[in-house]
């Protein structure tokens, strides 16, 4: 019988796990004009899990490119990355690495962690859902996450913004994140 990721006190096997980019996604989505949501994604990052006996030990951490951010739109991109936003530029990564891992119910567990934009750092509290592990045609053994959060942009020192007649913000200040991770085991 195969282990059942989340299960007891268990994310999934013991041992260090690489994000699969091809088959993962860190996505976010925020209110644009107060009446829509504008959703948006980085192709280029990468990040690493370890997971250890229970979730206390365990770990989570990567990196994105912010150049390769993807809302659909290239001149929004543009924006996005100048100086107003991510100040690709200056800060041309996001990091996050997590201070503490512990479960909240079957194949679910809480995370939080040092999320960094722009060159500043803040806590930031996520939720991870364990979706299934399985060994793929070549013998890798896979883990399948997802993960949510919300983040304020005024946090991280991104206050572009204006306010329309109706009172409504261009931009809204609050961004959720839906990040969907595949993980293949490194160390068997």
């Amino acid at each position: 019988m195969s282990e059942v990721p989340g299960v007891g006190s268990r994310l999934a096997s013991t041992g260090t796990w690489t994000v699969d980019v091809s088959n993962s996604r860190i996505g976010f989505a925020v209110k644009h004009l107060g009446v829509a949501t504008v959703h948006g994604r980085f192709s280029d990052f990468d990040g690493t899990l370890v997971f250890g006996e229970s979730p206390a030990p365990s770990r989570a951490f990567g990196t994105v490119r912010v150049a390769s951010v993807d809302t659909g739109d290239r001149v929004r991109d543009q924006n996005l990355c100048s100086a107003g936003f991510f100040a690709a530029g200056k800060f041309p990564e996001i990091s996050f690495e997590s201070t503490a891992i512990r479960a909240s119910g079957d194949n679910e567990f809480e995370i939080a962690g040092n999320l960094t934009i722009c060159g500043v750092s803040n806590e930031i509290p996520l939720v991870a859902e364990v979706t299934g592990t399985d060994i793929d045609d070549s013998g890798a053994t896979r883990v399948g996450l997802e993960v949510t959060g919300e983040l304020s942009r005024a946090a991280y020192g991104m206050k572009f913004n204006a306010a329309l007649g109706s009172g409504n913000m261009v931009v809204a200040d609050k961004v959720k994140l839906a990040i969907e991770i595949e993980a293949i085991r490194q160390d068997r």
